[in-house]
């Protein structure tokens, strides 16, 4: 099929149910009937979210007997720590009415989605703390994202492709984050059914979490730039009785960037300056230069310093990151799944930002690890068994040396 992303592809079993199933075009299913195929799609996705939850739950436990160990307090890492904080403290006091001279000072760079739902998790549950509902969120926001993680991979490249790629994503070296109350779960949930909406052709839906993904995150732009180029390239196409009519992709295009377009037109009006956020940015000592600085950077930790170990890490990622987008497109990977990863390798490596918490920004590209998910699916059983073991324990080690054995934010 062009560009694509309308069909599954034919390494992938067919799960399609019989048309008499479905309700005709555009007409929303019947609550009974919409129950029954999400608890379908959960009895097919059980093996992913609870291999995702065991790895993380392991994480969460080798990370905190050494928290116990050093005497830091668990509870203030996960919930209260770093950026969490300031995201607490938007929810509790809003956003600040100036842009100020203070550096990295400005709570204007953080986008509203996130501390908008720990408010109302607050609002909701009285008696809960705050930073535990910040967490709440965040937990429940990462097993969302990894059964859409596993969405796309079981589309694409079946069912155990589908549980090795969220077993992937949860072994990450930095996934100790998607536990934490920091926004990259929530974000990758969004991008993540975004992006499976699209390769199954639900325009509204594609637009509208696009939209929300564009008020969660900067990178927002990524996703909703993949959003709506798939649907001006499907516009393009002669229409039959399988492709939808061609308002449905036109909206989705044009619904996409209407959050981050919402918050950064919000917050010049507030400043009263048309570059506000980006003059927030740059208060943050961010921005885009094309990847100068990153250069440098990675230049001159191993060629003048000794780098430390996370520092080290973040290196290794970043330049795993461009290898496997570039075997991404040589396995000619659906058309949005390229421009997303694309576009947050491009934003993520072409910035003048702080080094070191670049490879937690790049925890929602998850399409570039469907090359390896779906090699190790085609593995013998105790390949991938092994494998997953070693990535599961590696990244335990490494989210606990990111909070306690490195002195500063991850």
């Amino acid at each position: 099929m062009p560009y694509g992303f309308s069909e599954p592809s034919t390494a992938a079993p067919t799960r399609v149910p019989a048309p008499a199933s479905r309700p005709p075009h555009g007409t929303a299913p019947t609550p009974p009937r919409l129950r029954a195929r999400t608890a379908a799609a959960l009895r097919h996705a059980w093996p992913a979210l609870a291999a995702y939850t065991a790895v993380r739950a392991l994480g969460l436990l080798v990370f905190t007997v050494w928290a116990h160990r050093d005497r830091r307090s668990v509870r203030h890492l996960l919930m209260e720590s770093w950026d969490c904080d300031w995201y607490l403290k938007i929810a509790q006091n809003g956003y600040a009415h100036e842009l100020g001279a203070r550096i990295d000072g400005n709570n204007l760079a953080f986008f509203p989605l996130y501390p908008l739902l720990v408010r109302a998790g607050e609002a909701l549950v009285p008696w809960l703390p705050r930073g535990a509902a910040g967490l709440s969120v965040s937990v429940g926001a990462s097993v969302l994202a990894a059964w859409g993680i596993f969405a796309v991979g079981d589309r694409l490249y079946g069912r155990r492709a589908g549980v090795v790629l969220a077993v992937l994503w949860g072994s990450l070296p930095v996934a100790l984050v998607q536990w934490m109350g920091y926004t990259e779960s929530l974000f990758t949930a969004l991008c993540a059914w975004s992006l499976y909406a699209v390769l199954s052709g639900r325009w509204l839906w594609a637009g509208s979490l696009a939209a929300l993904a564009g008020l969660t995150r900067p990178t927002g732009v990524a996703v909703a730039a993949a959003v709506s180029l798939s649907a001006l390239l499907t516009l393009r196409r002669p229409p039959d009785a399988r492709t939808p009519r061609p308002v449905r992709p036109l909206i989705g295009a044009l619904v996409a960037p209407l959050g981050w377009l919402a918050y950064v037109g919000w917050v010049s009006l507030r400043l009263g300056r048309w570059d506000g956020y980006f003059a927030v940015q740059k208060l943050w000592r961010n921005e885009w230069d094309g990847g100068v600085a990153t250069w440098r950077r990675m230049r001159d930790l191993f060629v003048t310093e000794r780098p430390a170990l996370f520092v080290a890490m973040v290196t290794v990622v970043l330049l795993g990151a461009v290898v496997l987008f570039v075997l991404s497109v040589g396995d000619r990977q659906p058309l949005p799944l390229l421009i997303f990863s694309g576009l947050l390798l491009v934003i993520v490596l072409g910035s003048s930002g702080v080094y070191f918490p670049r490879a937690r920004f790049l925890l929602p590209g998850f399409p570039l690890l469907l090359p390896v998910a779906a090699a190790l699916a085609r593995a013998r059983a105790h390949v991938l068994v092994t494998v997953l073991t070693a990535a599961a324990l590696t990244s335990a080690v490494c989210g606990g040396h990111m909070l306690l054995g490195w002195h500063g934010p991850p």
